[in-house]
């Protein structure tokens, strides 16, 4: 089926102080191919574009939801899921919507607050695996970032809802906004090492900045980026249960803050997270 002229609705997803966002193409799922759900976010102008479906019975979802990039298919987008969010609630008329939304990996519920024409979205991303960050993935993919060697005890971690990426502190917000990685380097660290990208981050107790690099799926840079977001929490909530709040987005001239929360339980941290979602527009898919 060829894609033109389907609606596409442009969500500005977790948005900062009333402006800014990672604007995000939503619109309902239809036969395509793969090739042409890729082609989606190129021809409107976003990183990524989330096609919803409704649920099926089986596993009692409200929707289902795929996430492309132009490199292909991610298992999970956060700032994705947020904008899928404020489009069901807004469909819906609901000033409060709590759904199961699903994934080719699991179902997991998301709600999403109406503020006049703000939505306030939170999700569950899943449990978070992390591990220390073995010596070969430093020495490839710190190079390659400029970023100076973290202090003693707080080294680069690895940290999985779905996809690994790898969490890189550095000192402050300078530091972060001085870094100018070599993209294609980067690349070819992460597809070596089965890495989504990197997320480097400035931490000042609960408030902080990231910025996140995935060259390997077509995103130099991401505005937002929500489920990098929860593991930096479920990394920091070693340390105690915290509530974060991560400004993103800058270098790019989009600024945008993500939250998350995370609590220690019996078997590991549980994360919520989420972020401000404004509806832009709805348009219809341009011919290429």
């Amino acid at each position: 089926m060829d894609a033109r002229g389907l609606a596409v609705t442009i969500v500005n997803a977790c948005r900062r102080d009333g402006g800014g966002g990672s604007p995000t193409a939503v619109l309902d799922d239809r036969p395509m191919t793969d090739a042409e759900r890729r082609a989606v976010p190129v021809r409107m102008g976003t990183s990524h574009a989330v096609f919803l479906s409704p649920g099926d019975d089986r596993s009692g979802a409200a929707a289902s939801v795929r996430f492309f990039t132009a490199g292909g298919e991610l298992p999970a987008c956060g700032h994705g899921t947020v904008a899928a969010l404020a489009v069901l609630a807004e469909r819906a008329g609901s000033d409060d919507l709590r759904v199961l939304l699903r994934t080719s990996k699991r179902v997991f519920t998301g709600t999403s607050v109406r503020d006049g024409n703000r939505f306030m979205s939170t999700f569950d991303p899943g449990p978070v695996e992390l591990r220390d960050a073995t010596a070969e993935e430093c020495e490839l993919m710190l190079p390659t970032l400029g970023a100076a060697p973290p202090p003693p005890g707080d080294g680069p971690r690895v940290a999985s809802v779905g996809r690994p990426r790898l969490l890189v502190p550095v000192a402050d917000r300078t530091a972060l906004g001085a870094l100018a990685p070599d993209l294609g380097r980067l690349r070819a660290a992460c597809d070596g090492l089965g890495l989504l990208g990197a997320y480097v981050h400035a931490m000042d107790g609960g408030r902080g900045a990231a910025r996140m690099f995935a060259p390997s799926i077509g995103v130099p840079e991401d505005i937002a980026n929500a489920n990098s977001t929860a593991c930096l929490a479920a990394h920091l909530a070693g340390r105690g249960d915290i509530e974060i709040s991560v400004d993103m987005g800058d270098a790019l001239g989009a600024p945008s803050a993500v939250t998350a929360v995370a609590r220690q339980g019996p078997s590991g941290p549980s994360v919520r997270v989420g972020g401000i979602a404004a509806i832009e527009r709805t348009t219809v898919l341009p011919r290429l």
